[in-house]
């Protein structure tokens, strides 16, 4: 078993070789149509532990546990859901056992086959419980490390994300799969799907399945651009052709797929695979190849990157000036507050498609008033501006629990607007930050009130810092609000803003 660091350092030393196909290989060795594959596995053990052997004698250095569907949605549709720990623990033995210590085994989760709210009837919460269950059948069976793949939506990779963090100290990789438009299903951009990830503690993000490496090149090199993970591409063996006996072949051949995996690394994937199609010999081949490429490296500098589910914004340090929206707020809004005590956010959707079209590049949302559950009014108005607006959001309350419910439940990277030295406010924000990979504003307050002068108030900037990078959180991710106020109720105040913003420079 490996922690977070030892991943790190295996990645950064070589290229990680993963192993080809499960599925379409297991179909060729006798698997029938229509059975549940992983009570099949279990049934014919030597079938998978001889393709698995074969891959780590072609190179693969990380196998896949064949848990793919073994979670219990999915299992319930074979009747199987009180197999979930027997699954899981067998199936990572028989990998475990396949790799003889010369391989890591990864356990592999993937979609329940069920969707989320408001597209579905799943429940974010039961979502994130059923990879809870799943991970920790995994762990305790012996995985080395957690695989979420074959992802279609960014939300569904966030509740894997978060089961894990509360489960585990497992290392997470997750790949997304994209189409021809270079978006998931869901519409999710490759550079949305990294910040999101990455800010939530995935350790490795990348494309599995989709299509073969040469339509992968360009959503790697756009991951690359903001990625501070390692980089995984796992690629089919070109497209599939459908055969006159009914079975599926792909169109690629060892040496074309090779030839495209190369542009891949080149393309800033470090760890790399087959998905459907492939065999134990386009790994070797992969394996010689890879021997003789350098390790590409992590580049991306630094920056504030905020994201809704489908869409990334940069901050640029010398860009352009950015509008936070503040309309969503209820505060000397009568016809708002009418409508938010009714549940109906026609306003709401106004409000977000009204100030997009005027340019803001945030949207800040408060539905703070009395005579309302806040924490319920706010998840229903993110989901219904998540579906209206590309924009990301800053979330505004002055609720610590408001707070970090929305930010669980938000499938984008957040704003917290704001944490200030309040003690409610800086013992409990800061960690939940961290923990959901939320930028946020920092309010120079305290419980006093606002600084009485310039030193106070660079004190408190300094502190609230502080804390924050002790619990790992980049002070690029971190926004200062310079407390603006007026020249007539006190004359030093614009010349101490102007100080202000060159300590937070300097």
């Amino acid at each position: 078993i490996m922690n977070k660091k030892e991943f790190r350092e295996l990645v950064e030393k070589k290229i990680i070789i993963l192993d080809g196909a499960t599925g379409s290989n297991l179909i060729k060795r006798g698997m029938p149509a229509g059975v549940c594959p992983e009570a099949w596995i279990a049934e014919n053990p030597e079938v998978m532990i001889q393709l698995q052997q074969e891959y780590v004698a072609a190179g693969s250095n990380i196998l896949y546990a064949p848990t793919f569907t073994a979670n219990r949605i999915k299992l319930r549709e074979y009747g199987l859901e009180d197999k979930l720990e027997y699954l899981n623990t067998t199936l990572v033995q028989l990998s475990k056992k396949a790799a003889n210590g010369q391989a890591f085994v990864a356990g592999d989760l993937t979609m329940t086959g069920e969707q989320l709210k408001p597209m579905g009837t799943l429940d974010f919460e039961t979502l994130i419980t059923v990879y809870k269950e799943q991970i920790q059948c995994l762990e305790q069976a012996g995985a080395d490390l957690l695989v979420v793949e074959t992802m279609l939506s960014l939300q569904e990779c966030r509740a894997a994300l978060i089961a894990a963090k509360e489960t585990t100290e497992l290392p997470v990789m997750v790949t997304l799969s994209f189409n021809e438009d270079g978006k998931t299903l869901y519409g999710t951009e490759p550079e949305a799907a990294v910040v999101v990830l990455q800010s939530l503690g995935a350790d490795a993000i990348g494309v599995n399945c989709s299509a073969g490496p040469d339509r992968m090149i360009s959503i790697i090199e756009r991951m690359k651009k903001v990625a501070n993970v390692p980089l995984i591409a796992k690629p089919n063996a070109g497209l599939p052709e459908l055969q006159e006996d009914g079975t599926t072949s792909y169109d690629m051949s060892v040496e074309e797929f090779t030839m495209y995996m190369k542009d891949l690394i080149h393309a800033g994937a470090g760890i790399i695979g087959g998905c459907c199609g492939t065999t134990p010999e386009f790994i070797r081949e992969l394996s010689v190849m890879a021997d003789k490429e350098p390790v590409p490296e992590i580049s991306a500098t630094y920056k504030l990157r905020l994201s809704s589910e489908r869409k990334a914004l940069q901050v640029e340090e010398n860009g352009r000036f950015l509008v936070v929206g503040e309309r969503i707020n209820p505060t000397g809004k009568k016809a708002l507050q009418a409508e938010l005590r009714e549940g109906i956010y026609d306003r709401v959707l106004d409000f977000a498609e009204e100030q997009e079209a005027c340019g803001a590049a945030i949207l800040d949302v408060n539905v703070g008033m009395s005579g309302i559950d806040e924490k319920q009014v706010m998840l229903d108005v993110l989901q219904e501006v998540t579906m209206a607006s590309n924009l990301p959001l800053a979330i505004d309350s002055s609720y610590v629990e408001v707070i970090e419910a929305a930010l669980r439940n938000y499938p984008g990277r957040a704003l917290i607007n704001s944490i200030s030295l309040e003690s409610e406010k800086f013992e409990k924000l800061i960690p939940i930050a961290a923990k959901y990979g939320a930028a946020f504003i920092l309010l120079p307050l305290s419980d006093k009130g606002l600084p009485k002068n310039l030193e106070e108030k660079k004190e408190i900037i300094h502190t609230i810092l502080a804390r924050a990078e002790e619990y790992g959180i980049h002070r690029k991710d971190i926004v200062v609000d310079g407390l603006v106020a007026t020249v007539g109720a006190n004359q030093n105040a614009a010349l101490e803003t102007l100080e202000t913003i060159r300590y937070c420079k300097h």
